[in-house]
């Protein structure tokens, strides 16, 4: 069930009402392809004369390498190549924010799935049996494993502000939170094919087209026009795909060979092929007035990053500057560290950092409530930051932030109807594991504040090239940009954005590529801010130089018109690094949850009967898409609270299949009540609100708090399992 209340948004100034524009449900161009299957991802690349690229990987999370023996690989009919490290053409390090990431191990391995060596053979199964035929001398080492043991820092980000840390009421808890794949369902794949010019030209399902090719092409020892990324289909991303996985093998096997390469992992690959999202350990300290009014805010947050770099330097400094989560607060003494480890990389997944510190505040704002005799919600009205209220940065939110209200509507939101003896909706469902009798129900909120854009002084903007031409006698817009569609509706959104400005109905959506400027990541719930206002912009541009004539007449009159044009957002700045204080954010979104679960106290078994949001996304670009957007952020929450965890014991991952590491289904996921709020951002185009990654945040802490109310216990840990609850 969904609501939507406006409040004050205007529309935008358009050339003309056309169908299927802003605001509308506009369908997406690649839903029946692949509801039908006959979507083309990555992994269904195909081209005559290509050859098939494995990747050989460590088993062990930190050994000494002292020697390599191809031979026996190479002697195996059909293999074409096997490199190591020495076959790196240009740098042998590559880096998201630090260059510390080999191509291929040079001296020593990390972490366990660490690239040794690359073979390619003209068939997959041949590569693999070569692969393993290669002999790798190891000497194991001690692992650093535990991130509390460790002594390398990626980045310690301090947040501080006032200096009375005493209050009346004060309470204190030590968090943990899991380390949680993005398990998108179309692994890393993509294909390689040298070109006549000595370059190569990559089909890859990624996140940011230029910035691999930045990172791909010092490696290949080539200019960076020589190096031409296109976005192949890609199924999921959610921050696994900012990383570089596959991409540098398969070109350098394709240069080497001088015939297009494919690389595809299977499942268990995947896991050791991408980064995950950084586990988290963390020590809050509340302190209050009789009343629930937060004095201060003391907090310890650390974050393995594992074996590299990756964007953990980011993380951390979303985690510090989010710490208290959106509450007014005057004093503040927070650290965020990020260690290195020779556990599996972590980096970018859908909410960067501000995930792991919302459980922890929320778990504690839940402790404070009951510790001042209030109830969960009006000790976050009490605390809500509005229009003009200070983060813990001294950054001023400067749009709308009606948080208190949207807490109000919440709790006023109908509840679910009471469970019945129906097996299907008791926990544990027809497997008949109960008839009820040790089923209690449990209601609890969450709330969660989320940056949107890049921040900390990133110069983050995106480019658009919209041409207008007659095509058969009708006017036609194509929309060309870098932007990496990844199941978000991105593509819609383009289309959507030109029909509205430019009064033209039929507009064609170009592959995003190389060959125009750069759109950044599809992450940080930024393409519609960024893009969207350079297609915006874009379209406006081409709109002037119609002269004030209907399309089809101007096209008539002046012939194909085409502009490019560049969208940035207002500076950030990077926080200081001894106090925090920084308007290190572009935009801030908000998004409350409340859930109601059932819980077998006897069994363990948790069913979640339902998730209401309120969520407020400043315009509403495409509604159907939009509430999709919503389901799938709480889809993700409800999988880091009840069920998802990669297992690593000593540095080893225990569960890389989606047969032990469990991600919600549909069996898994409630009904959803939404209420989607339209309080416009004057800064940004339409007043948008970038609206994937806030959902995420708040649903878990929500999740996790029902089921404390149900059961009575403290449950300091996600995802929260069986053995938790019966002890």
């Amino acid at each position: 069930m969904t609501q939507t209340a406006s409040t004050g948004t205007a529309g935008p100034q358009t050339a003309g009402r056309v169908q299927q524009g802003v605001g509308e449900s506009a369908g997406r161009p690649d839903a029946t392809l692949k509801v039908t299957g006959e979507f083309a991802y990555s992994s269904d690349l195909w081209l005559e004369g290509m050859v098939w690229g494995v990747t050989l990987r460590s088993p062990h999370a930190s050994a000494w390498i002292r020697s390599i023996d191809i031979g026996p690989a190479l002697a195996i009919q059909g293999v074409l190549a096997v490199l190591t490290h020495e076959d790196v053409p240009g740098e042998k390090f590559y880096g998201l924010e630090h260059k510390d990431q080999p191509v291929l191990a040079i001296d020593q391995v990390r972490y366990q799935g660490e690239p040794v060596a690359l073979v390619a053979a003209e068939h997959p199964e041949t590569a693999r049996r070569a692969a393993a035929a290669i002999v790798v001398d190891y000497e194991v080492r001690e692992a650093v494993t535990d991130p509390r043991l460790a002594t390398e820092f990626v980045r310690r980000q301090p947040v501080r502000v006032g200096d009375t840390f005493e209050a009346e009421v004060v309470v204190t808890g030590e968090y943990e939170v899991g380390m949680q794949d993005q398990a998108f369902l179309g692994p890393e794949s993509g294909l390689a094919v040298p070109a006549e010019d000595g370059g190569v030209d990559l089909y890859i399902a990624t996140q940011w087209l230029h910035v691999d090719r930045d990172q791909l092409a010092p490696c290949l020892g080539l200019p960076p026009e020589k190096v031409r990324l296109s976005l192949a289909g890609v199924g999921g991303a959610f921050g696994a795909r900012e990383d570089l996985s596959m991409q540098v093998h398969a070109c350098m096997l394709a240069l080497r060979l001088d015939r297009p390469v494919k690389i595809v992992y299977g499942r268990e690959e995947s896991f050791f092929g991408h980064v995950h999202r950084h586990p988290a350990w963390m020590r809050y300290e509340h302190g209050a007035t009789r009343e629930g009014e937060l004095v201060y805010v003391k907090a310890e947050i650390l974050l393995d990053g594992g074996a590299y770099c990756s964007s953990s330097p980011a993380v951390v400094g979303n985690a510090a500057s989010l710490g208290v989560g959106p509450y007014e607060v005057p004093n503040v003494d927070i650290v965020a560290t990020g260690v290195y480890t020779n556990n599996p990389p972590c980096g970018a997944m859908r909410g960067f950092g501000a995930v792991q510190a919302c459980y922890a505040y929320e778990s504690q704002m839940d402790r404070l409530a009951a510790a001042c005799g209030l109830s969960p919600v009006e000790i976050r009205i009490r605390n809500a930051v509005s229009q003009g209220s200070a983060l813990a940065t001294g950054q001023i939110i400067d749009s709308p932030a009606p948080l208190a209200d949207m807490l109000r509507e919440l709790a006023a939101m109908p509840m679910p109807p009471a469970a019945t003896s129906d097996l299907l909706d008791l926990p544990g469902g027809v497997s008949q594991t109960t008839h009820g009798e040790g089923v209690r129900r449990g209601v609890g909120y969450g709330v969660g504040i989320k940056n949107i854009c890049f921040s900390e002084g990133f110069d983050d903007y995106s480019t658009a090239r919209v041409r207008a031409e007659l095509i058969g006698g009708e006017p036609h817009v194509t929309v060309h940009t870098a932007a990496a569609e990844v199941g978000q509706g991105l593509v819609t959104i383009q289309a959507q954005i030109a029909r509205t400005e430019l009064g033209i109905e039929r507009v064609t959506v170009a592959t995003a590529d190389t060959q125009v400027g750069s759109a950044g990541s599809s992450s940080a719930s930024r393409q519609s801010y960024v893009t969207g206002g350079a297609v915006k912009a874009a379209c406006e541009a081409v709109r002037a130089r119609f002269d004030g004539l209907p399309p089809a007449l101007a096209l008539e009159k002046f012939g194909p018109i085409e502009e490019t044009r560049e969208y940035r957002h207002r500076p950030t700045y990077p926080m200081d690094p001894v106090t925090g204080q920084a308007d290190s954010h572009t935009q801030l979104a908000l998004c409350v949850h409340r859930a109601v679960v059932d819980v077998d106290v006897e069994l363990g078994l948790v069913k979640v009967v339902e998730l209401a949001a309120v969520q407020d996304v400043g315009k509403i670009l495409n509604p159907l898409a939009l509430e999709g957007q919503i389901h799938g952020g709480s889809a993700q929450g409800l999988g880091l609270a009840l069920m998802e965890e990669i297992q690593v014991r000593e540095g080893k991952v225990l569960n890389p299949s989606f047969t032990d590491y469990l991600i919600p289904t549909i069996l898994d996921m409630p009904p959803m009540r939404l209420s989607i709020l339209e309080n416009p951002d004057p800064a940004a185009p339409y007043g948008l609100r970038g609206a994937g990654e806030p959902p995420t945040l708040s649903s878990t802490p929500a999740i996790v708090a029902a089921v404390r109310d149900a059961t009575g216990v403290a449950l300091t840990r996600v995802p929260v399992r069986p053995e938790h609850l019966v002890g």
